[in-house]
């Protein structure tokens, strides 16, 4: 079990914690990570764009005009690709761009993300995102006091009381909470720094074991 300093909102540690050696102690896995985020980035993909074949474009289908004598390039219709108005020759069209991943490999890309994070020194740990209220302040505050000046991801555990620092923290480019179930691969890699409030830590070692 790895040993981490738990921090509260003023950046002093209170105590230390065990994290799941299975989770955060792993030798990243960076073909399983650069998979899952390739995934999650081709499902955001709407793939909605379409193009009109020669079937499809509006038009005669007389043809323009004779075939020999004119001088001119054969031509057997208006619709054809070469033609103004005329038709896209392999354009593309509605399709999806989801891709399948099997669940080992995607948990192996969650484990292998945190691990990176936990060898890089990018990962902290925190009591809690309880905040008395809604105050923009007190979110730069516990930025300011950790010394958090790039993307920054939070993460709580879905029974903890963190609406007041959800909320809060919307106004600020840098920085997002998700909880652990809403947790990516693409968010972890994407982010500077990761922030794990106890509980989620502990949630985290159980459900990504």
């Amino acid at each position: 079990m790895a040993q981490m300093d738990v921090y509260n909102q003023e950046a002093k540690v209170v105590k230390s914690v065990e994290l799941s050696d299975a989770v955060f102690g792993i030798e990243p896995n960076q073909q399983a990570m650069y998979d899952a985020v390739l995934v999650y980035l081709a499902g955001l993909r709407q793939g909605t764009h379409s193009t009109k074949t020669r079937a499809f474009v509006s038009g005669t289908g007389k043809k323009p005009y004779r075939q020999k004598g004119t001088g001119r390039a054969r031509q057997g219709s208006t619709r054809a690709t070469q033609w103004r108005h005329g038709a896209i020759a392999f354009g593309p069209h509605p399709r999806k761009y989801n891709i399948k991943m099997n669940r080992k490999v995607r948990r192996l890309a969650m484990r292998s993300a945190l691990s990176e994070k936990v060898l890089d020194n990018k990962m902290t740990l925190i009591d809690n995102l309880a905040f008395d209220g809604i105050k923009t302040k007190k979110a730069v505050a516990l930025l300011n006091a950790f010394g958090f000046d790039r993307k920054t991801l939070f993460v709580a555990d879905a029974s903890e009381d963190f609406d007041n620092a959800f909320v809060s923290m919307r106004n600020i480019p840098n920085a997002v909470i998700v909880t652990v179930p809403a947790l990516t691969v693409y968010d972890i890699v994407n982010a500077d720094r990761i922030v794990f409030t106890e509980a989620a830590a502990a949630t985290a070692g159980e459900v990504f074991a």
